[in-house]
């Protein structure tokens, strides 16, 4: 496997001056592939329909238990990082879905929204370093 990894994005300019793209360190680069992964759905990668997560699926299905939900995210997202990121291994990924309400008073409005957090700790195969990431999702707002 090659060590150097790209920064994202890629500074095509870069290129046609004849420079290399910049390079990041590999906890970044591992960090930006997984972020690919969960903002991909399932099917848009024409070259490999099975790349990607089901969050997009999962965003405007009815919750009926959110701990089924996230649970099956999880799994999807487990499943696709343990196969596409190979860089890590010994991964274990949480999912923890609330309501955030914002409120616009000058509109008169309330917004209510799901927030999805993802925290996924690994370990990094070359070294066996420890590996964390953390995001945040929103999801299907709710306004009256």
């Amino acid at each position: 496997m090659s060590d150097h990894f790209y920064s994202k994005p890629l500074k095509l300019d870069s290129l046609l001056k004849g420079l290399d793209f910049d390079h990041s360190e590999i906890g970044k680069s591992i960090s930006d592939h997984i972020q690919l992964i969960i903002f991909t759905r399932y099917g848009e990668n024409r070259h490999n329909p099975e790349f990607g997560c089901e969050i997009w699926d999962l965003d405007f299905e009815l919750i009926i238990s959110e701990l089924l939900w996230e649970e099956k995210f999880r799994k999807s997202l487990l499943r696709s990082i343990s196969e596409y990121e190979t860089r890590i291994d010994h991964i274990d990924i949480a999912v923890k879905i609330t309501e955030v309400e914002n409120i616009f008073p000058l509109r008169k409005i309330t917004e209510i929204k799901k927030k999805v957090d993802i925290t996924i700790r690994a370990l990094l195969k070359t070294t066996g370093e420890k590996y964390y990431f953390n995001t945040s999702l929103y999801l299907s707002p709710l306004t009256t």
